[in-house]
């Protein structure tokens, strides 16, 4: 049976045989194209995940109750009273680290479009005075956390690694992986620096058929940030079909994974005090959270829906529950878990949600999608919504999970996004900037050393991750700008 014989007899049994309608007419070249996006298509999946997305029952659903997390699944870093538990939990995540039990999930599939960018968002620079890139930063965060944990476990200096396993998309894949080739990979071991891709979904008519772009094209779109669970399990080489995420986070015996977006200049990548939390709390999948800046903030949140948890938008929460106070923490809301896209799984976890992944409704967009007729004839720009596509968020498998906890943080120390073109005057180049530099003030505060006011230093994330190792200021006055690659250096700034 020829390939084309072979996609026409799947194409067929589920319903979607026009797919292949205008293979006769192509030449060579466009008929493999088409024949090579039939094959990487799942069609009986991707016909499961249409019928239960459009016919889900969402007014049952939409009118289930709403309370808040309970105690026992929350916890707070928050506070003066919390700094003992705080070093409890960041013990238990450093041992962790320092087994080797630990690995990163980076969701770096955004373009930088919004950025003014064409480069992926992680090769954005923010205008720091080192012109470091998200990437950059967040690597030597690794870098640095490795040496802590060898440093305060005893273990021999080299011998502890953080893999980090970057979830790419098709677009932003090829210069992602020559930016990292031509950075060196930031100082990182090469063998730990993991390239995947994230999938993509056929385009839908509103009655559930696939999407023809063109004579030789299947109209595509990217599954979702939530699409992260379908690319752990898929190869991460043409060579071996047998070797994925999952596969090699189980060869490294990593039990447990950090996963967040590349978009916040602040993240603490494998942060210790969040792994140690949900290690002590026995969690299988958890997530960091910030308290929501007012009432009125515009954030999905971290809630019981019905009774599993979930994220709940902003538009789904009433004025009288966005403005409730949480009865035990006088003068704090009783709905401010602001989700951050940072969370935490359990390898075990991971590996179960392909069990489950079909009763994950999908999320439906009615876009305006380039078309082809069935007499062949390419609609680029349809004046109307005419096709449908459908996505995950990284936060519908929290309804499935067994043991989910919430870790509250702060926010200015924990996350500051990069959204919006530059002089937006929030979630930009400009704020990211910002809030990192005085971030790294209050490091060096911290630590007994006064700043004056219009020096503006920046601490390299070798030199400290979280404001750590900076004993040797204290006392000290520093009164000029400058970058800061080594403790000593900042002897130059007084």
């Amino acid at each position: 049976m020829s390939q084309y014989e072979k996609q026409l007899e799947r194409y067929t049994k589920a319903g979607q045989a026009h797919v292949l309608q205008f293979y006769d007419s192509l030449d060579e070249k466009e008929g493999k194209v088409l024949l090579d996006a039939a094959s990487q298509i799942d069609v009986e999946r991707v016909n499961r995940v249409f019928a239960s997305s459009v016919n889900v029952d969402t007014s049952a659903r939409d009118a289930e109750p709403i309370q808040p997390l309970p105690d026992d699944a929350f916890d707070s870093t928050i506070g003066e009273d919390k700094a003992s538990q705080v070093q409890e939990w960041r013990k238990i995540g450093l041992e962790a680290i320092a087994a080797g039990k630990v690995g990163v999930l980076l969701m770096a599939g955004g373009q930088g479009t919004r950025l003014g960018s064409s480069d992926p968002k992680g090769c954005y620079d923010i205008g720091l005075p080192s012109h470091k890139p998200l990437f950059q930063l967040q690597a030597e965060r690794i870098t640095r956390l490795q040496a802590v944990a060898e440093l305060e476990l005893g273990k021999p200096d080299g011998s502890v690694f953080i893999p980090w396993y970057i979830m790419t998309s098709g677009p932003t894949r090829p210069a992602t992986e020559s930016f990292f080739q031509k950075n060196d990979f930031f100082g990182l071991a090469r063998a730990n620096v993991i390239f995947f891709e994230q999938g993509t979904l056929p385009c839908f008519s509103p009655d559930g058929k696939v999407i023809l772009s063109s004579r030789h094209e299947i109209a595509t779109a990217p599954d979702g940030n939530g699409g992260l669970y379908a690319a752990l399990r898929q190869p991460l080489s043409l060579l071996d079909d047998t070797h994925t995420v999952l596969t090699d986070l189980k060869s490294r015996n990593i039990d447990y994974v950090h996963a967040y977006a590349v978009d916040n200049c602040l993240v603490r990548v494998a942060d210790p005090v969040f792994l140690g939390a949900s290690i002590a709390k026995k969690a299988d999948c958890a997530a960091k959270v910030v308290p929501k800046s007012s009432a009125s903030e515009a954030v999905g949140v971290v809630a019981i829906k019905g009774d599993v948890f979930s994220v709940v938008e902003y538009s789904e929460i009433t004025k009288e529950q966005a403005e409730r106070i949480d009865p035990h923490k006088p003068g704090q809301l009783a709905f401010r878990a602001a989700n951050i896209a940072n969370h935490f799984y359990t390898r075990e976890f991971l590996e179960q949600v392909e069990s489950f992944e079909d009763r994950m409704t999908f999320h439906i967009a009615h876009k305006k999608i380039p078309y082809c007729t069935p007499n062949g004839e390419v609609v680029a720009k349809p004046p109307k919504p005419n096709g449908i596509k459908l996505e995950l968020f990284v936060f519908d498998v929290f309804p499935f999970a067994k043991r989910m906890f919430v870790l509250e943080v702060v926010r200015n120390e924990e996350f500051s996004p990069l959204k919006n073109a530059p002089g937006t005057g929030s979630d930009d180049p400009d704020t990211s900037r910002r809030d990192l530099l005085v971030q790294q003030r209050r490091f060096l505060e911290r630590a007994g050393a006064s700043v004056a006011d219009d020096a503006v230093i920046e601490v390299s994330p070798l030199v400290t991750y979280a404001g750590e190792g900076l004993e040797s200021v204290k006392g000290k006055t520093f009164s000029r700008s400058g970058l800061v690659e080594s403790v000593e250096s900042l002897d130059a700034l007084e």
